[in-house]
Order: structure tokens, then sequence, then C-alpha cells
């Protein structure tokens, strides 16, 4: 049996109600654990690009690959697993009950993180991170590790081929 590890899926969908929950069903109905699942407009309004994360071996995948591709809504499902990427995360933190030397500590993680501060209260802080996946769970880990109490809100990654290859 293949390994399981994270893969990607692009999947250009009908802009319709209830084409997310087919798609999110038929993970579901087969028991494949959606690890992202982000979904947006594209330049066409009658199109959604959905961004799909999943840990499975190979065989699995290439099953939820084919059934995606049965399903009426889909458009077109692209296999972003061995492609050059551009990948980024949506993640906010808020970091509470902070001393003046912790909130000063969390100002210089977040410039040395090259992460935003977008909110502050008297004894919180609130960053707003657009990363990789890789380096924000390296900054939960780092905070999670100096500070008692933190929330994180993360949404999934959204990722394009990357058009750097395009002249080799």
């Amino acid at each position: 049996m293949s390994e399981m590890k994270k893969r990607w899926i692009a999947l250009y969908v009908e802009n319709q109600v209830g084409v997310l929950a087919k798609v999110s069903g038929l993970f579901s109905a087969k028991s494949y654990n959606l690890q992202s699942l982000t979904v947006g407009t594209t330049e066409d309004e009658t199109v959604s690009r959905m961004t799909i994360g999943v840990e499975s071996d190979d065989i699995t995948f290439e099953q939820i690959k084919k059934q995606l591709n049965c399903m009426v809504e889909v458009i077109k499902v692209i296999d972003l697993t061995d492609v050059p990427l551009r990948m980024k995360e949506l993640m906010f933190v808020t970091i509470a009950d902070l001393d003046e030397a912790q909130m000063t500590e969390v100002f210089q993680i977040a410039q040395a993180m090259r992460v935003d501060v977008v909110d502050i209260g008297v004894h919180s802080v609130m960053l707003e991170c657009k990363r990789t996946e890789h380096k924000h769970n390296d900054l939960v880990a780092l905070l999670k590790k100096k500070f008692k109490n933190i929330c994180v809100v993360r949404g999934g990654a959204v990722a394009i081929e990357s058009i750097s290859t395009e002249c080799k």
C-alpha cells in the first residue's frame, strides 16, 4: 500500500447553490477527511475555484479525483500535489492576558516572523498572518510555548500554479 501524504486538488466548479455541499458530501460519504477547503469565485462570476487539501494514499487519491470528475457541476479537476505552487493560508492569532513585557515580546515575534499586528487591546494583541501552513505551524508552536492564552483561527490554503516555471 502506498504512503499517506498531503495532497492538493484545485476544482473549477459551477458557481451555484449546493455545489460546495455536494463536493463536501462526496468526501464525507466516502469517509475521506478534508484537511483544508477554500472556495472563491474566479474572474468568471459563474465559476468558483476550490482548493482542497487531503491526506491520502495514491489509490484513494485517484478515486477522489475520478469521483470529482464524474460530478456534473465540476468543470475541471487539477492535481496540484507535485506541481510548483504559490500557496498561502490566512490565520488570525489573539494572544491575551499579557503584561507590558509580554506585549513587547509579541511585537518582536510578529516583526521577526513577518506577520501583521492588526488589533491591540489593553492586555491583548491580534496578529494577521498570510504565510504557508508550515510557517503558521511554527508560529503557533512558538506562541503556545511562550504564552498561556492564545486563540487561533485558520482559513484553508489558497493555491495557484506557479508561472515562474513556464519559460524553462
